[in-house]
């Protein structure tokens, strides 16, 4: 029997250790989730925008592009709340199927509860260290509603529904974050969001820990400005000069504002790539782009050739741009047809950071064959609510996904079916033709409703 000497046998384990430490280092992936605000799908140049937006392509051009991506809602807060938890809106315990407003005296008390459980969370709860920054919008009375306090190692940035992006205000109220502290910063809020992303990319290099950061644009949304003579807040684009030139060949006025923002969003996303690169992180980092929902025609996005947009639920409010990216494990230059949304990414990205998920209500389906070998995710049902908005003149939505058939009814209780295999620009309502459909997907739209809403809330779709 031959005898290995101890002083060779720790030499040997030593080794082994050497060699797979990066191995399994690069079976957590760091996570880069790139949010942006009311950008459409026709808002990217990419899926056919005359806006160019040179740095979201070549994410393309080094991912998989989504032709058939969804968001959680077609607003601003439950869009958020369906990311970050994975979990369909409706499931919210305040509700939250509207915008949060921020100077309304019900929404102080308004958010993410103890107990809805972000990605954040179980991300940080397994070692990786957390970050959001830029837009919040899931609560703003008290300290429990900030991302601090929902999985958040780090918060810099806002928490209403948009910002004044000179003087980072809600109107002239205060609304810039360092994790729970108010400071008073000034600038262009798309730059000073880039420019915490640079910072946090750059302090990964002195930690052993993978990192989970949430960038959350505000732009190309609409600012929130002031207006003295009113003494009230006021919607306002808020473009700056030497953008408004580099898009100077588009002629209405409202989109050329919108399109100006919209650069200046892409410049930061190419300024985050470049720190990704430079701070040796690139190769394991998994990027998602996608932004919250549609854009709004009245403020300059485009959805076309998709019927709607935001705050609607025919495909222009939630058909949305999406791309991930991740160096030698998502195929370069590649698209998809395949059907997925946002409440994806929770159970996806747990299964690429080896999490349990074990235990949690999630919404989403795990998509990590889609993304590494390109494996069909098969028929999908999709569910989407939208709640009554008096302040916003906003009425009640449902819709409902199921196959390729696709069932809305619209706030003033007018119905649609829609084939978007055949027609997915929902040209041709069907309601009238194919009557034994509609009553199926009525009936299992009612009974989501009732599965889906908390026992205390009215389960009228």
């Amino acid at each position: 029997m031959l005898h290995t000497p101890p002083r060779s046998i720790l030499m040997m384990i030593l080794s082994l250790l050497a060699y797979c430490s990066p191995l399994q280092a690069a079976e957590r992936p760091n996570v880069l989730i790139i949010f942006t605000d009311d950008q459409g799908i026709n808002d990217v140049g990419c899926y056919g925008s005359e806006i160019p937006t040179p740095h979201i392509d070549q994410l393309a051009k080094e991912g998989l592009l989504f032709r058939q991506y969804y968001s959680a809602s077609a607003i601003c807060t439950p869009s958020r709340f369906g990311i970050l938890t994975g979990r369909n809106p409706t499931r919210s315990q305040d509700q939250l199927l509207g915008a949060l407003m921020f100077m309304s005296d019900r929404d102080q008390n308004r958010g993410i509860q103890p107990g809805e459980t972000t990605i954040a969370e179980v991300l940080q709860q397994n070692g990786y260290r957390t970050a959001l920054i830029g837009k919040w919008h899931l609560g703003h009375g008290t300290e429990s509603f900030l991302p601090t306090a929902h999985g958040f190692d780090l918060f810099r940035g806002h928490t209403g529904g948009c910002i004044d992006y000179f003087t980072m205000t809600y109107g002239n109220i205060p609304d810039w974050y360092h994790n729970q502290r108010h400071v008073s910063e000034n600038g262009y809020s798309t730059d000073l969001i880039t420019e915490e992303a640079e910072h946090f990319l750059k302090d990964q290099q002195t930690t052993d820990k993978p990192f989970f950061l949430f960038l959350s644009y505000n732009a190309p949304h609409f600012g929130k400005g002031w207006s003295p003579g009113e003494q009230s807040p006021v919607n306002i684009m808020q473009a700056r000069g030497d953008d408004l030139k580099r898009v100077g060949t588009i002629k209405d006025k409202v989109r050329r504002e919108f399109a100006a923002m919209t650069v200046a969003l892409d410049d930061g996303i190419g300024r985050v790539m470049t720190s990704l690169k430079n701070n040796g992180l690139d190769q394991n980092t998994l990027v998602i782009f996608m932004t919250d929902h549609g854009g709004d025609y009245v403020y300059g996005g485009n959805n076309q050739p998709f019927r709607g947009a935001k705050a609607t639920l025919f495909e222009g409010g939630i058909r949305v741009p999406c791309i991930i990216r991740w160096p030698g494990k998502i195929k370069a230059a590649t698209e998809t047809n395949e059907v997925a949304w946002a409440l994806d990414l929770f159970p996806t990205i747990c299964h690429f950071a080896k999490v349990e998920t074990a235990g949690l209500t999630l919404d989403g389906k795990d998509i990590s064959g889609l993304l590494t070998r390109q494996t069909p995710v098969g028929s999908r049902e999709l569910y989407w609510q939208l709640g009554s908005h008096a302040e916003l003149k906003r009425g009640r939505w449902s819709a409902l996904r199921q196959g390729d058939w696709k069932y809305i009814e619209d706030a003033a209780g007018e119905e649609f079916l829609f084939d978007l295999k055949t027609d997915p620009h929902e040209k041709q309502n069907l309601i009238q033709t194919q009557a034994a459909k509609r009553t199926e997907l009525q009936k299992r739209r009612d009974a989501l409703v009732k599965t889906l809403t908390p026992q205390t809330e009215s389960t009228n779709p």
